[in-house]
């Protein structure tokens, strides 16, 4: 039951009418209701998986609740291992075990030991990666006296699984949505208003933008071998912006519907392709995922470094970025991507830039041409690094490389693909209009146009977009299977 499809639609319909009449005047009411309905969600997804949720969610409430009430460091401690075990287990289990037994039985080989651990037929629960960094970053805010526990189960068990953003976050905090069902909740005509244009504008882009980059890029990748190493180059370009697109419509659409139910969640994407470095890149991109290993993950490991200058902080990017490369997934080449973007840092650590902001962009029209030359450095190499993300295995990444980097690649070559010209012009719509709006939450907030007839206009015609440019059978959401 994805966004974009109709018995979603029916699905929130039903919801967000019940949700507004029903459970008007009794937030409880209207926390059971989302509860129902993110189970429900989930259950329609994976069935199968839906206990799994449940037990976690106990588990991890009552691990926090014992956590504040124990007198004991120790026994804290204790406690916090049981929590943290359960969570990284379960990844470690369902997401990396046959990693294990691959590397397993890969050393068994070099040792010419003759035994073979069979593998594993294990489904991996949808949203796994999302949901459990939610239940470790609450047991970590509790025992380091961030945040006291949630009283109450219901509270609780809707933020772990509140479905906006169950299968593909953003990775909220506790802190951030649990204040909010805790107290009542009030149709906002304005907020609902904006809801709905923030998820046309997702929709727009998910749709009419990354489904049919997904034809292009899909097409390529599949036969890289047989294609001349332009269009590899233009593959590479389109995998790119279909990622964004589709991740980032996700998070849009998530962002909308939870402000329909009166709900702000967190911003995942702040107009990454606008950054003029690495840095600044991972700032904008994939937030909840970033500011969640930098302060879980990064500042500890910064900290326990810091004896070592400049390299202490190269090594904890380093461990940070290759664990956001194996959170996507137990392959090589999430491995590589995540350790060639740490590396990537390396320059901006030694001049001392790590964490240079430049927020003089957002005020003017048009870039410098330094500014310029720098945003399409970092597009450029974010794209060449999306080519090791897009491939199954390391082999593939090198032919690619080795292809592009060669003399063919001032060869002419047509593509014939029968969407490419569309796709390109609404990837060029795409970047105009958040180009002009990169000081807005999202896109369609518009408020520079002063006209309403031309704002209603622009919706109308969106819609017909998706109406009439949409793929027959679209792409999945990219960040369901992580």
């Amino acid at each position: 039951m994805e966004f974009n499809s109709l018995s979603f639609i029916i699905f929130f319909t039903t919801i967000f009418t019940l949700y507004w009449i029903i459970g008007s005047k009794n937030n409880r009411k209207q926390t059971y209701l989302i509860l129902f309905g993110s189970y429900l969600f989930y259950a329609w997804a994976e069935w199968r998986f839906l206990i799994f949720l449940i037990f976690t969610s106990i588990l991890t409430f009552y691990v926090g609740k014992f956590i504040e009430e124990s007198k004991s460091i120790k026994q804290q401690k204790l406690l916090l291992f049981i929590g943290l075990l359960q969570g990284i287990g379960s990844l470690l289990f369902f997401k990396y075990s046959n990693l294990v037994i691959d590397s397993i039985n890969s050393l068994f080989h070099i040792v010419q030991i003759n035994q073979k651990i069979p593998r594993l037929d294990v489904l991996i629960p949808l949203g796994i990666s999302f949901f459990t960094f939610r239940t470790l970053s609450y047991l970590l805010d509790i025992y380091h006296k961030k945040i006291d526990t949630c009283k109450d189960w219901l509270h609780f068990f809707t933020y772990v699984a509140f479905f906006p953003s169950l299968l593909a976050g953003p990775i909220d905090k506790s802190k951030l949505i649990i204040p909010q069902l805790e107290k009542q909740r009030e149709f906002n005509y304005f907020q609902i208003k904006d809801g709905l244009k923030q998820i046309l504008w997702g929709m727009f882009v998910k749709v009419v933008v990354a489904d049919n980059c997904a034809l292009i890029a899909d097409n390529i990748f599949s036969c890289y071998n047989c294609w001349p190493a332009k269009t590899l180059l233009v593959g590479a370009f389109i995998f790119t912006i279909q990622v964004y697109a589709d991740f980032s419509g996700y998070s849009n659409m998530a962002i909308g519907f939870s402000k329909l139910l009166g709900i702000t969640i967190t911003k995942n994407f702040n107009y990454p392709f606008f950054s003029q470095n690495i840095a600044e890149f991972w700032r904008r991109w994939h937030i909840s995922l970033t500011s969640w290993l930098t302060e879980y993950l990064f500042t500890p490991l910064s900290i326990a470094f810091r004896n070592f200058n400049k390299f202490g902080t190269i090594l904890a990017i380093l461990i940070n970025f290759t664990l956001i490369g194996l959170w996507h997934g137990p392959k090589t080449t999430y491995l590589a991507f995540g350790f060639f973007h740490g590396l990537m840092f390396i320059p901006l650590i030694i001049k001392g830039n790590i964490n240079k902001k430049n927020k003089k962009l957002e005020l003017k029209k048009l870039p410098s041409l330094k500014e310029f030359i720098n945003i399409l450095f970092t597009f450029t190499l974010v794209t060449f690094l999306f080519i090791i993300f897009k491939c199954n295995n390391l082999e593939e990444v090198k032919y690619i490389y080795t292809k592009i980097f060669s003399k063919s690649i001032f060869y002419n070559v047509v593509l014939i693909y029968e969407n490419f010209n569309y796709t390109i012009f609404f990837i060029v719509i795409m970047f105009v209009l958040e180009w002009l709006t990169r000081n807005k939450e999202h896109p369609f907030e518009l408020s520079n146009v002063k006209s309403k007839f031309i704002r209603t206009m622009i919706y109308y015609l969106v819609l017909l977009c998706i109406f009439i440019y949409s793929v027959d059978k679209g792409a999945n959401f990219i960040y369901f299977q992580f």
